[in-house]
């Protein structure tokens, strides 16, 4: 196929060429010329990305009516972008997951970094959960979910169509069973010692967080004998991972019900049910309330969902991160363990450490910080890309 087969998009002359040449994956639609021809481009096309003077710089999937116009894709413009493509990105992407795990539990494909922008897998042993939170994702995905069981051999597929990503392409929320039966019961997953329930059907994002593991891990090995407070625990990430590094207890605090069934359910199956206990409601308030009611522990982790999605929210988010360490120190015993966690794209890590600096100082304590975790290596970061970085996790000691 030749570069001419493709619609052609094209830079403005003052766009920043050299980025997209150096390895910077999105172009802006003020970076475009978006005439009426361009426009008239269907969402999750392929086109040719050249620049000002006409020279090829790739082949980017394009959607006009997205902040993020264009997405490259390939950087050979003969390059057909169809389902040998695709088995090839996902190749790719399972030697390296091969090499880092035993099972077959993990993310498979982490967007960018992994050559599939907007493209989110999560495998579940013979399950893979797909998000397509792009418009060309959207438009391929019965080739894409082809090249997903050709590669892994994976029996089911399922398409997980919630989230913000999609609706700022312009995408519904279309989630169903692309190949295969849908579970019947949540899937256990094993991390850290702990047994886990995934719900791949009704659970947030992809059914778990897999992102979070290593720190997981780092906290494990501060709980031995420990009291643990796990606030915004979701199915019990960090309070599960506690009590098999041999925590003496722990309390789960979420707004979700199921959720924390499925807590529940991974404790009782891990084998330290009776060392595990939940509560439901805000957790603002629930912190509070411990507070007030004289609670105290030796470890505490709070890992709230984005509080800064994008940089208008940075300000607000920022505030609410300083906020929930000042409501969790209080609750940390003289010499224990803070955690504090951050998946927000728009607050980088200097900017959350110090949100949360400021929270342990107005709650009248002083920290040493001992620990900055990020996701672990099936989240490989795209340098590039400073938004596939975006997970934080901070450990202090008080």
């Amino acid at each position: 196929m030749t570069p001419s087969s493709f619609p052609i998009v094209r830079l403005k002359p003052k766009a920043n060429a050299r980025a997209i040449r150096h390895g910077f994956p999105w172009i802006y639609d003020n970076e475009l010329v978006l005439d009426r021809r361009a426009k008239k481009i269907a969402p999750g096309s392929i086109a040719c990305l050249e620049d000002n003077e006409r020279s090829p710089l790739g082949l980017i999937a394009f959607n006009a009516e997205s902040r993020i116009a264009g997405r490259m894709l390939e950087r050979d413009v003969t390059r057909e972008i169809d389902r040998a493509w695709l088995v090839e990105k996902f190749a790719r992407a399972l030697a390296l997951r091969e090499r880092l795990y035993e099972t077959p539990f993990y993310r498979l494909i982490h967007a960018e970094a992994d050559g599939l922008p907007g493209v989110v897998v999560d495998r579940f042993g013979d399950v893979a959960v797909i998000q397509p939170n792009a418009a060309w994702s959207e438009v391929l995905l019965d080739e894409m979910v082809a090249a997903l069981v050709e590669v892994t051999g994976v029996t089911t597929v399922l398409k997980n169509g919630s989230g913000r990503a999609r609706s700022l392409e312009g995408l519904d929320e279309d989630s169903r069973v692309m190949v295969g039966s849908a579970p019947e019961a949540p899937v256990p997953v094993v991390m850290n010692g702990a047994t886990y329930m995934a719900d791949l059907m009704g659970g947030q994002k992809t059914g778990l967080f897999y992102d979070q593991r290593p720190n997981h891990g780092f906290a494990a090995g501060l709980c031995a004998g420990a009291r643990v407070l796990d606030v915004f625990s979701h199915v019990g990430g960090f309070a599960l991972a506690a009590l098999a590094g041999g925590a003496a207890s722990a309390l789960s605090v979420d707004g979700s019900a199921p959720a924390l069934e499925l807590a529940e359910a991974g404790a009782k199956a891990s084998g330290f049910g009776d060392r595990f206990e939940t509560r439901k409601g805000d957790a603002f308030d629930v912190l509070s309330a411990l507070a007030e009611e004289g609670a105290e522990f030796d470890v505490v982790i709070c890992d709230p969902p984005a509080f800064a999605p994008s940089k208008p929210a940075l300000e607000k988010g920022l505030r609410a991160y300083e906020r929930v360490a000042r409501l969790a120190a209080p609750l940390v015993a003289e010499g224990g363990y803070l955690g504090l966690c951050s998946c927000s794209h728009a607050a980088d890590v200097a900017k959350f450490r110090g949100a949360c600096v400021r929270g342990i100082g107005r709650a009248g304590r002083q920290g040493q910080l001992i620990h900055t975790g990020y996701a672990g290596p099936d989240h490989p970061l795209m340098p590039q890309l400073a938004e596939s970085g975006y997970l934080k996790s901070l450990f202090f000691r008080l």
